[in-house]
């Protein structure tokens, strides 16, 4: 957590007056120094004063400021101090290398292809003559981009082939950019909503804030000239939390992830500009700081206990993952007030002056200035109202009310802010469908698809194991059964494992839980697995996910000998989180009515218990091992403790053995008396409900070898035995009941098919608890 902090601000915007509001508000922030700020800044904010006498450009200058004044966090607004980066002192903003991202667009756009961030096709150029060939060579409409620095300014949006080329003049000949004109970017023009995501990373982690929307025209209707912004609100109704998803997993992480594979990590606020296509969400371009009017309308929206002061400093001292931003379940808006003539000549020092503000609306002040004590006009865009509400309609109008309460001659500003929001709102109430909603049916035929091959895999006597239809079916006659025999039928999931399997990204193993968890159950009852049904849900459906998983459902029902003859695909959009998914499986069996297993009634003292190896940690006991990898700072890509040729993740993603054909064999030659599943509740719990009530397991737990894995967790988690003995399954995925004149042929049997079989108890007379574990002691 951050001490007292003494903050020196850059800029002299809207944008710098909000984050000077906002930061007032911390406990634990001191003093705040602008440079040189506003009249929003100069009074009204009892920790902020403004400094005068330094230009926001004279970077020495504020160095040595920022170190007489014991100034311990900077905070620069606009881009340029960013582009020369302020030293010596803790900065939230990137580093020169990293600001290139904004600094030049055609650096921009080259990252962006490097990484695969979807957005516009484009080509730079920095000779006229090219720029004005390649315009001549192609038919669609363009956008042209100055790649340097143009305050805002420098994107122009043709109509025609004419103007495309007066633009590139303009820009290359005339120079109305400066240097920022040497190179430019031509693109595809996009078609679609524009939308706007403010971002906070410390390099690693990213966190966002709610989509906003800007408007950068001068006029209503978004016509006239582009300005550095007339307007905003937020959250837009075009960026539901599934897009919000989609724009995290393709663009904000992968920016991250790529500056910094690229040896320039970004620390600071990533303002990413999108637009809203056809074919998903793509990027205009990026800031590397605040955005301005964003700025105004977001911070309002962030909660009363989040401290924008501690989440910077986590930023740059890479903790933000450790910090939790919550943000109002209300709707912001901002309507910027410019002067007469702004985004072209304008007149400065006029008089101005302001209502007292009602309850929830605030004065953000950009191009003002106190003079002697009066309020004058100092730049363009002048000053801005904001405004929450519970609805955006509220907010919308309480900004206007706050738009009322300034004055000064020649005062303009437009009056449809969020005017595309109100439109959208009839055309969704008109054109609704499954997909908007979330829901993709095309995406789930499209599974069906990639994995019935899978699925013809597991083709047995008695199903065809086809899918498509509106359910399985299963001939018990065609599977041999001459009688009519007893149906068993259970359903199981998964569990926490599947936490393990979604941070790896490796979904086939836990298919292959799926059904072990399901089909190990069927057999202790002595009952042939004839059959398997799957239920995968999830927010929104990924095919390559979907499709590995179900690839390892096929594979655990081969290995049972079993069908699959069906399932359900559930896309239901906000119940899970990102790329989360559950899986809960079902299985049908079938027991000659004599053969049902336990036979508790042959069951007598002196039967022997045994053992068959578990392949590690099986699909139990994963709330407790996520917990106990968290508590020791690692993660799932760290060599395993106890295996170093694995990673973690891919080690406890070992699946489930599954037990079904050898165990089924020795049940139909009448070997066995008992067997128990060794899942929840390990061996303390499930060896008891195989026995007759009078009859306890006795087991030694020295008698099979600790592997390394349950060693390492029990050591690592400070797990006591008892609780050891109940979590995990420590090494043994199945115990037997087996009568003495039987062990011989049992062993023999199991041994040919592979099993690791150990003899760990006998079984006696009950006087207490059904399961009594000797020698735990050597676990410790």
């Amino acid at each position: 957590m951050p001490g007292i902090l003494r903050i020196l601000l850059v800029g002299n915007g809207g944008r710098e007056h909000a984050l000077a509001w906002k930061l007032n508000q911390s406990a634990r922030v001191e003093a705040i120094f602008v440079v040189p700020g506003n009249g929003g800044t100069a009074a009204g904010l009892a920790k902020v004063s403004n400094i005068k006498g330094i230009r926001p450009d004279d970077f020495p200058s504020l160095v040595k400021y920022a170190m007489e004044a014991e100034v311990n966090l900077v905070v620069p607004g606009p881009e340029a101090p960013l582009l020369s980066t302020i030293v010596g002192i803790s900065c939230f903003g990137p580093s020169k290398a990293a600001a290139r991202m904004e600094g030049s667009k055609a650096f921009s756009k080259d990252f962006m292809k490097r990484h695969g961030i979807p957005t516009a096709e484009y080509c730079n150029f920095d000779t006229y003559e090219a720029a004005s060939k390649y315009l001549d060579s192609i038919e669609h409409d363009v956008v042209i981009k100055a790649s340097g620095l143009a305050a805002g300014k420098g994107v122009l949006i043709p109509t025609s082939k004419r103007e495309a080329h007066d633009a590139l003049r303009d820009i290359m000949l005339k120079r109305e950019f400066g240097a920022a004109g040497d190179e430019v970017v031509i693109e595809e023009f996009l078609v679609g909503d524009e939308l706007s995501i403010l971002a906070f990373s410390d390099g690693y982690t990213i966190k966002a804030l709610p989509p906003a929307q800007d408007h950068k025209r001068i006029y209503d209707g978004d016509q006239g000239p582009n300005t550095g912004g007339m307007g905003c609100y937020a959250p837009t109704a075009i960026a539901p939390k599934s897009i919000l998803d989609q724009i995290h997993k393709t663009i904000l992480q992968p920016t991250i992830d790529g500056m910094r594979k690229e040896a320039f990590p970004f620390v600071g606020m990533l303002f990413t500009g999108l637009m809203m296509t056809e074919s998903g969400p793509k990027v205009l371009e990026y800031n590397v700081r605040f955005g301005d009017p964003e700025t105004q309308t977001l911070l309002p929206l962030l909660s009363s206990d989040t401290d924008l002061a501690e989440v910077m400093v986590a930023c740059t001292e890479h903790w933000l993952d450790a910090v939790d931003i919550r943000i109002e379940p209300k709707f912001s808006a901002t309507v910027v007030v410019a002067a007469g003539g702004y985004p072209g000549p304008y007149a400065k020092d006029v008089e101005m002056k302001l209502d007292v503000a009602k309850e929830g609306i605030q004065f953000f002040h950009a191009g003002t200035t106190m003079v002697n004590g009066t309020l004058k006009t100092s730049g363009g865009r002048v000053i801005a109202a904001s405004a929450t509400a519970d609805t955006l309609e509220i907010a919308v109008s309480n900004a206007y009310k706050g738009v009322d309460s300034i004055h000064f001659e020649g005062m303009h500003y437009r009056k449809d802010i969020a005017h595309r929001a109100f439109k959208q709102a009839p055309l969704l109430e008109e054109a609704l469908t499954y997909a908007s909603a979330g829901v993709s049916i095309d995406t789930g035929n499209l599974l069906v698809e990639r994995i019935k091959s899978a699925v013809r895999s597991t083709k047995r006597p008695g199903a065809d194991a086809e899918i498509g239809g509106f359910g399985g079916t299963f001939d018990l006659a065609s599977a041999g059964y001459t009688k009519v025999p007893a149906l068993l039928g259970v359903i199981d999931g998964v569990g926490t494992k599947l936490k393990v399997a979604q941070a790896v990204r490796k979904q086939d193993t836990v298919g292959i839980d799926l059904v072990a968890m399901n089909v190990n159950d069927l057999v202790v009852q002595g009952a042939e697995a004839l059959f398997f049904l799957d239920c995968y849900s999830c927010s929104k459906l990924e095919v390559d996910t979907a499709v590995d998983f179900v690839k390892g459902v096929a594979e655990g029902c081969r290995q049972a000998g079993c069908a699959l003859v069906g399932g359900e695909t559930a896309e239901m959009p906000g119940m899970y989180s990102g790329g989360e998914y559950d899986a809960v499986g079902a299985a049908v069996g079938a027991v000659d009515r004599e053969r049902i297993l336990p036979d508790t009634k042959n069951m007598v003292v002196g039967d022997v218990l045994l053992g068959l190896a578990s392949n590690g940690v099986h699909s139990n006991g994963f709330s407790l091992i996520r917990k106990i990898i968290e508590r020791k700072g690692l993660s799932y890509d760290t060599a395993a403790p106890w295996d170093e040729t694995k990673s973690i993740g891919l080690s406890l993603l070992t699946p489930t053995r599954i037990y079904v054909r050898p165990l089924f064999n020795l049940a139909q030659k009448n070997l066995i008396k008992g067997m128990s599943h060794i899942t929840g509740g390990g061996l303390i719990e499930n060896i008891p409900r195989m026995l007759p009530k009078e009859l306890a397991a006795e087991v030694d737990v020295t008698t099979w070898d600790l592997q390394p894995i349950f060693a390492w967790l029990k050591r690592a988690g400070n797990v006591s035995s008892s609780e050891f003995a109940r979590a995990f399954n420590t090494g043994l995925g199945m115990v037997l009941v087996i009568s003495e004149e039987n062990l011989n042929q049992a062993i023999y049997d199991l041994e040919g098919a592979g099993e690791t079989v150990y003899r760990i108890g006998r079984l006696v007379k009950r006087d207490g608890e059904g399961c009594i574990l000797k020698n735990m002691e050597t676990w410790d």
